[in-house]
């Protein structure tokens, strides 16, 4: 078996992918593992976000939506990682990335890129319509990666919290 050197552990900034960068953050402590903590953010969501600059926008103003909408995730991205996982990142070699794009290719992609030994994805992020429509992407990212990908079923809160009250 390979060393797990780096890890990649997507995320959607929803409250059920914390458990795979939770994962993701403890195993790369345990094995001495690199993380980037990446964040695709949807097309569609570009589109949206265009049309709602366009519909504000002077004749003045040069803008862009896509860097607009990256100036806006960069820093939720921070924000997540730093309210979720404070107790982690002083111990772990951590990279955040946000880019535009459709998120179960982009994370194969950038695991092709960068080389990555694993990805940590949650199985549950954002849901609705669309997931039924077109699949999760925790599951094309299973079907198409380049390296393992270990899917971490977030627990449900009140399980959770019933576990740690045991514990205690």
């Amino acid at each position: 078996m390979n060393k797990i050197k780096k890890i990649l552990a997507p995320t959607d900034l929803s409250e059920l992918s914390k458990a795979g960068v939770r994962y993701a953050l403890n195993l790369a402590k345990a094995v001495g593992a690199k993380v980037t903590v990446y964040h695709a953010v949807n097309l569609n969501e570009l589109m949206e976000y265009g049309s709602a600059i366009e519909a504000q926008r002077t004749t003045n103003h040069a803008y862009r939506p896509a860097d607009l909408l990256l100036e806006k995730y960069e820093p939720a991205l921070t924000r997540f990682l730093e309210e979720n996982f404070s107790d982690l990142l002083r111990s772990v070699d951590v990279r955040e990335k946000v880019e535009l794009g459709r998120p179960e290719s982009n994370i194969v992609e950038k695991a092709k890129k960068e080389g990555m030994d694993l990805i940590v994805i949650s199985t549950h992020g954002r849901t609705g319509l669309s997931h039924m429509l077109v699949g999760s992407v925790t599951e094309k990212v299973v079907r198409t990666a380049p390296c393992p990908v270990l899917s971490i079923h977030p627990e449900p809160r009140q399980e959770a919290i019933e576990k740690a009250a045991a514990v205690a």
